[in-house]
């Protein structure tokens, strides 16, 4: 509902503004619209938005797999605190762009899934992305180590924020959240051997030990996984080098 706000003073008289009394982002869209094909048009209308709504370069025939490829993965075999993982599921282009959200399946619906970790998922697949090139490939857990005080990386987590605007669900496709992740969930996605990196995946919803390894085998499915290098998990007490430190222990968090 648009209203017009009148304030009288003595120094300029009267003096009126227009302005919206509902909230920018009116419009709402459910989660069965948010996910699987990527295709729905962002809700935040693009003069609010930085930039406008940007097409996703990565092909509609890649995005129509994921859903079917998150929904095998998180059956079993991923540790973490709950069986099946109850994951949120992003990906961005190579620009950042947002081009997918969706939520892992349970018993043919959406998952319970934690509400904050769609905007850590998104923070995920932009983080592998942003890090990641032909010549070498880093996921959110290579990351971890040298983030922490002291590390070669340390102060990375302030270079890119997340921007708040794209945190209510249905927001955010065709746009760039950005964000910066430093903990296991999110890679890079690779169509081919030598190749460029043509955007990140990213997952959140369980330990982060658990996301990697959903990350990790959902790119595996897609054919994406022609790193140039490993950057699977790497496990450490303390986190030092391109490590993490476990999250359950041993004998509960897995390497892919």
């Amino acid at each position: 509902m648009i209203k017009k706000l009148c304030l009288a003073t003595a120094a300029i008289g009267v003096a009126c503004a227009v302005y919206a009394s509902g909230p920018v982002m009116a419009q709402k869209a459910d989660d069965s619209k948010e996910r699987g094909n990527g295709l729905l048009g962002p809700i935040v209308d693009s003069s609010d938005a930085p930039y406008g709504k940007k097409q996703c370069s990565i092909p509609k025939s890649t995005l129509g797999q994921v859903q079917s490829a998150l929904d095998e993965v998180v059956a079993s075999g991923n540790g973490g605190l709950f069986t099946p993982n109850m994951m949120w599921l992003s990906i961005v282009d190579r620009q950042g762009v947002l081009c997918l959200v969706t939520r892992s399946n349970a018993g043919g619906a959406p998952s319970d899934a934690w509400p904050g970790s769609r905007a850590i998922a998104i923070a995920k697949a932009s983080t592998a992305n942003d890090f990641s090139n032909y010549k070498n490939a880093l996921s959110t857990a290579n990351l971890y180590g040298p983030t922490q005080p002291g590390g070669s990386l340390f102060g990375l987590n302030n270079s890119n924020p997340f921007n708040p605007q794209f945190n209510a669900q249905g927001t955010g496709l065709g746009f760039v959240p950005g964000g910066i992740i430093t903990f296991g969930g999110g890679v890079a996605l690779y169509p081919a051997k030598g190749g460029k990196v043509i955007g990140g995946l990213g997952v959140s919803g369980d330990t982060s030990c658990a996301d990697h390894a959903v990350a990790y085998r959902v790119r595996a499915r897609l054919g994406l996984d022609q790193t140039p290098n490993s950057d699977n998990i790497s496990y450490a007490a303390t986190g030092n080098g391109f490590t993490q430190p476990y999250c359950l222990g041993a004998g509960k968090d897995i390497i892919p």
